[in-house]
């Protein structure tokens, strides 16, 4: 059967041009790439009102989610005129022209380019110093399921209606959960960082069962609060955002109400079309619920009086004068020894790849030739680390052996697989 060249479609009265639309994007799934186009034409109302009018990163996956793909902050030089961009300024004095959607168009052409996500920055193209939404990312270890998720979300709303805002669920499209804040543009970056910081320490305090607010991933348990999501540079899948899963699934935005009943993996490129066209956008009136930061950076102060400064940032940023040790504590040098160092955080790389799901495959079979095991090992025991490359990420998997019986934990093992990650 041939494959048809181009079509062209008509999306709010402009003329967008689909390559290759019979090209499969989602091998498991069968969604063609027209589908993608046609899904975002589909949602654009509500995809707009969360990405639109924002920088984006573009994400692309040339030969769909099986496929490598590839991080572009500059807009390609072959646009056309009715895709607007905006300079992005980055702290190593680099800059970037960045493609900003403002039409359904806009987001139809991006999918055409292979994107299947859109990653928004917090900052409006008007007003790129001040972010105007302070995200907040709920991200499970493993094992860790979507009841203790929701649990956590409930004090986080509970939490900000303390402290004067007001929450928009939505699902990450993959494990966790977003919570969005709209937020008036007054504080810069590290400001709103600050307040989402203080945010998720106030929540493990009233929670610490089930939320940690560890930046490293040996330490934490249960369902983190990713405060890092809200330095500079650092962008989410937005709202109605395919992510690269085998089923196409969706960041789906939630009344608080369908929070706890729904199943993250019923929203997906084939279903949330029509519940957006039934049900309009769970996110409606976003836009209006506007608050202020004062409340949350006076908790910031109170929790520095109480002995609780920086927490660590991303490695790619720069040291902060009152930041902490930014070596893990499995590395951290002092009274201990050595010896007594690893004993507590015997970390082993079991796997490394250009993909994720190649990772996972190697996890399971570590777990196959150790099913000795795994009745020692917790769910944060399990470390998946999704890695920066120079154009794309990459997938760390190790394993924490603290809870391993010393006489029982395995001897070197060459990861597997152990892909050249740095290659393109």
């Amino acid at each position: 059967m041939a494959r048809t060249a181009r079509v062209e479609l008509v999306v709010d009265g402009i003329e967008v041009g689909v390559s290759n639309p019979d090209k499969v994007l989602f091998p498991a799934a069968g969604h063609t790439k027209l589908d993608l186009v046609k899904y975002y034409a589909a949602v654009a109302p509500g995809a707009l009102r969360s990405s639109g009018g924002r920088p984006h990163q573009l994400v692309r996956y040339p030969n769909g989610v099986d496929g490598d793909h590839f991080y572009q902050k500059r807009a390609p030089e072959s646009r056309p005129d009715w895709v607007d961009t905006v300079v992005l300024k980055f702290p190593s004095g680099r800059e970037a022209e960045e493609v900003v959607p403002r039409n359904a168009a806009t987001l139809c052409w991006m999918a055409n380019l292979g994107c299947l996500e859109l990653h928004p920055h917090a900052v409006r193209a008007e007003d790129l110093d001040h972010p105007d939404e302070l995200r907040i990312d709920l991200d499970p270890v493993p094992g860790i399921g979507w009841d203790s998720i929701t649990k956590v979300a409930e004090v986080v709303k509970a939490t900000l209606a303390d402290h004067d805002l007001v929450g928009w669920p939505k699902t990450s499209g993959s494990r966790g959960l977003h919570v969005l804040v709209r937020i008036e543009p007054r504080w810069g970056f590290d400001e709103v960082r600050r307040a989402a910081l203080a945010l998720a320490r106030e929540v493990e305090r009233r929670v610490p069962d089930l939320a940690t607010s560890a930046w490293w991933k040996e330490q934490r348990h249960g369902v983190f609060l990713d405060y890092n999501q809200n330095a500079k540079d650092r962008t989410t899948a937005g709202a109605y955002s395919v992510r690269p899963k085998p089923d196409a699934r969706v960041s789906a935005p939630l009344t608080w109400a369908e929070l706890v009943r729904c199943d993250p993996a019923e929203f997906t490129l084939a279903t949330m079309p029509g519940r957006f066209a039934k049900l309009g956008d769970r996110h409606e009136g976003i836009d209006e619920a506007v608050g202020s930061l004062d409340a949350l950076l006076e908790l910031s102060r109170r929790q520095e009086a109480g002995g609780l400064g920086d927490a660590p940032w991303p490695p790619h940023y720069e040291k902060r004068a009152a930041e902490p040790n930014r070596a893990p504590p499995s590395r951290t040098r002092g009274r201990n020894s050595t010896a007594k160092r690893r004993a507590e955080h015997p970390l082993i790389e079991i796997a490394r790849a250009k993909r994720e799901h190649d990772a996972l495959a190697g996890l399971e079979r570590w777990k196959q030739r150790h099913a000795d095991l795994i009745e020692y090992l917790e769910p944060n025991d399990v470390l998946v680390d999704h890695m920066r490359g120079r154009s794309s990420t990459w997938t760390r998997v190790r394993i924490d052996l603290q809870h391993v019986p010393e006489p029982k934990r395995p001897g070197f093992e060459a990861p597997d697989p152990d892909e050249d990650v740095l290659s393109r």
